[in-house]
């Protein structure tokens, strides 16, 4: 069967078993791109590597290394679970698959959750980062205009990500090239001032930064890794885009490994370059000054590079704007999957005949991050600054529910090879740990009414935010429950250990073929 046209609709897998996305069209490149692009990683750096020093001081590389182990762990899981079920609803699909229907319509929740949160954050920082560029920058810290600025980013990222992931990966191509420019620029500048004698506060780079028994305060040291665990997430994009992969089995795994892996090297030779140019001090330009803490470029960027300082705001609004619209794929893309197996009403699962894409769903997550960003905006800036603060419970929740998932999936053949045994279990077991116990320990921390920046009902609003958003999954899905058409999906009857999953047949099956068509 020839299409002659790339806007024709795609068909689906032999009887009907495909969702309708583009399959075949992403490749290694595009998947690592669009993974990193979900991390944000020029904004990643500036919401965390200050907060990382002021916790612990010259271990935070090691701090990074450190968060970056479970990171890795849980990416096994991810690529495991892939080569056994491609299936764009990752942790939904196979946490019911694992355990049932309710855990994994949970950990769909907690996804949606993550994304929805991110996005207002992005919406804002872009917005920020936009105005500072005019003028003298204060118009930057005009609310109306920035939350303005902030929707209008949101809309349009929505517009990209409804439009095909192909449109959006080579937008992304972009993007992210701006970024790692800016961020290469910043690393060379200062080593270079370093080596000259003319950096503020020259400070040699030390085996101790990198020595993980150096740590002086324990408290600190799980502050500073749960703060850095926030800037690997994102990484998982390139699974939640395994069915629209040319080798959808092997690509989303691979790329999920490649961009952790890239992260932990940007991060580290980053905050090495920064403490090497600035030092800790705790005045000046140096890292342990509280006043620094909130963003270490701004702080340093016309020190290092003076007339060209611009060029790191740019990156800074890039990196968010480009992780708005990655950040809309992952869940539309679990929407539609939950819808696929009723675990959603059917209109979830609408794909657009021409673009390939989850339309209803990219549209509703779109409009909600738009009224969730307008309407804690509204109420109070400072429960939108709690909410992000807790996002991280969110993202440990449903990494953690994924690694079980692949113990519990895989448990029958955990003891067939070494490889089985490491990659299937013991890896993803330590993940799942580490990230549960980052769960509790960020809830015990949180519950504290001195953490974040409001008390609601005598206790920190951050716990209150962040628990009662998952809690609202639970709501969500019993109300669900009760409608017919959830009982296939609660029953077990849509989606168990043993039901096929709806993808295409092949990724040849929407190649493309010699004669321009696709075949």
């Amino acid at each position: 069967m020839t299409f002659q046209s790339t806007d024709a609709p795609r068909p689906a897998a032999p009887g009907g078993a495909g969702k309708g996305l583009a399959a075949g069209t992403l490749g290694l490149w595009g998947s690592v791109v669009i993974g990193l692009a979900s991390t944000a990683p020029v904004y990643s750096l500036v919401a965390t590597l200050g907060f990382v020093v002021l916790a612990v001081g010259a271990q935070a590389p090691i701090a990074f290394i450190v968060a970056f182990i479970p990171m890795l762990f849980i990416a096994f899981a991810y690529r495991e679970l892939n080569r056994a079920v491609p299936d764009c609803g990752t942790t939904f699909t196979w946490g019911t698959k694992a355990f049932g229907p309710f855990v994994g319509w949970m950990g769909g929740w907690g996804v949606a959750v993550a994304g929805m949160v991110v996005l207002a954050n992005l919406a804002q920082i872009g917005g920020q980062y936009l105005w500072l560029l005019v003028g003298d920058g204060s118009l930057a810290s005009n609310v109306p205009l920035v939350t303005v600025t902030g929707v209008l980013f949101i809309a349009l990222m929505t517009w990209v990500s409804y439009r095909g992931v192909e449109f959006g990966e080579r937008m992304q191509n972009i993007l992210l090239a701006v970024q790692y420019i800016a961020l290469a620029l910043f690393v060379v500048v200062a080593f270079v001032h370093v080596a000259n004698g003319t950096a503020p506060n020259a400070t040699p780079v030390s085996l101790d930064w990198f020595n993980p028994l150096a740590f002086t305060d324990y408290s600190g040291f799980i502050e500073a890794v749960l703060l850095a665990l926030f800037i690997y997430w994102g990484w998982d994009t390139c699974l939640a885009l395994n069915e629209e992969t040319r080798d959808p089995k092997r690509i989303p795994g691979l790329a999920a490994l490649v961009t952790t892996v890239i992260l932990l090297v940007t991060y580290v030779g980053v905050a090495v370059a920064a403490m090497s140019y600035a030092g800790l001090g705790t005045d000046g330009a140096g890292l342990g000054n509280e006043d620094n803490a909130n963003d270490v470029f701004l702080a340093l960027k016309d020190l290092i590079l003076g007339p060209w300082a611009w060029i790191l705001v740019v990156a800074v609004l890039v990196s968010a704007v480009s992780s708005t619209q990655t950040t809309i794929l992952p869940t539309a893309r679990g929407t539609l999957s939950m819808a696929a197996y009723k675990a959603l009403p059917r209109r979830f699962a609408t794909v657009h005949p021409r673009y390939h894409t989850p339309s209803f769903s990219t549209l509703v997550m779109g409009i909600v991050a738009i009224v969730y960003y307008v309407g804690m905006t509204f109420i109070s800036e400072n429960i939108l600054a709690d909410s992000i603060l807790s996002l991280g419970l969110a993202i440990a929740f449903y990494y953690g529910i994924t690694g079980f998932a692949c113990v519990w999936y895989f448990r029958k053949d955990l003891f067939n090879s070494a490889r089985d045994f490491f990659f299937k279990g013991l890896f993803p077991l330590l993940g799942g740990l580490m990230l549960g116990y980052a769960f509790i320990q960020s809830c015990i921390d949180m519950y504290d009414v001195d953490y974040g920046y409001t008390v609601l009902f005598g206790i920190g609003g951050t716990f209150v935010v962040g628990v009662g958003a998952l809690a609202f999954g639970v709501v969500l899905m019993l109300i669900w429950w009760t409608r017919p058409g959830s009982k296939p999906f609660f029953r077990g009857e849509s989606l168990n250990r043993d039901t096929d999953v709806l993808v295409p047949e092949t990724p040849e099956t929407f190649g493309r073929s010699v004669d321009g068509g696709l075949t």
